[in-house]
């Protein structure tokens, strides 16, 4: 399990190079390199942390993002998230680096976003150890037990995991100077709360539990927000 999460890491860490660095035009954008450092150091961390703890909810987050019990909406919604996420890393390469549409950004601001990024990956701990069956994919685990998460940020929002995604993509374009990446905020937000929304009605048809667990706790993202 851990050489899986190993090679995956790097996969995926090696596809996000290549798109960076790719529209960068150039190896030399020392922001991208710490970006990707950070995201080397903290996934690790966070994963090694999992296969002692959760090996099962380990082998979910490492399974394919396309699956066999997933809902067709949700196919298509990863589907999109993939075209966005590539589109997304290639628009901060060019804006950043490429033709430097954005004006650099002040160490402040930087450090700000390193912040962030460390932040989600760090609350995304807490969410796994509260809900097991934090899932890529929207799906019903009956096989596992599935059973409603009240405990831990699960008391507080209904999708701690997708409050901690927001700190992500505000981190993100900070860390490597985009101010276009950071535009494109809005657009992530949209898209997570529609999931959320589609995501609850399963969940209330089909998990036990859960539309109490609705009544109980009444924000998504942002207590007294949303």
């Amino acid at each position: 399990m851990v050489a899986r999460l190993i090679l995956q890491s790097l996969a995926w860490l090696a596809g996000m190079g290549v798109l960076l660095f790719g529209a960068a035009g150039t190896l030399a954008w020392p922001a991208a390199w710490w970006y990707v450092l950070e995201l080397a150091v903290l996934s690790l961390w966070l994963g090694l942390w999992l296969a002692r703890h959760d090996p099962a909810l380990l082998a979910e987050r490492l399974a394919p993002f396309v699956q066999a019990q997933q809902s067709r909406w949700d196919r298509l919604f990863m589907a999109v998230v993939a075209l966005v996420w590539c589109a997304w890393l290639i628009l901060m390469g060019f804006d950043a680096v490429r033709f430097r549409w954005s004006a650099p950004l002040p160490v402040l601001l930087v450090s700000f976003g390193s912040l962030c990024v460390f932040l989600c990956i760090f609350m995304c701990r807490f969410v796994f150890r509260a809900n097991s069956y934090a899932a890529p994919v929207v799906k019903i685990q009956a096989s596992r037990g599935h059973k409603v998460a009240d405990t831990g940020p699960y008391a507080y929002v209904r999708h701690p995991m997708y409050a901690a995604a927001l700190l992500f993509f505000i981190g993100t374009p900070l860390m490597l100077g985009s101010w276009w990446g950071l535009a494109a905020l809005p657009l992530m937000a949209f898209g997570m709360g529609w999931r959320a929304v589609r995501e609850e009605r399963l969940l209330a048809e089909q998990l036990d539990g859960y539309a109490a667990y609705m009544e109980r706790v009444r924000f998504r993202f942002v207590p007294f927000i949303w």
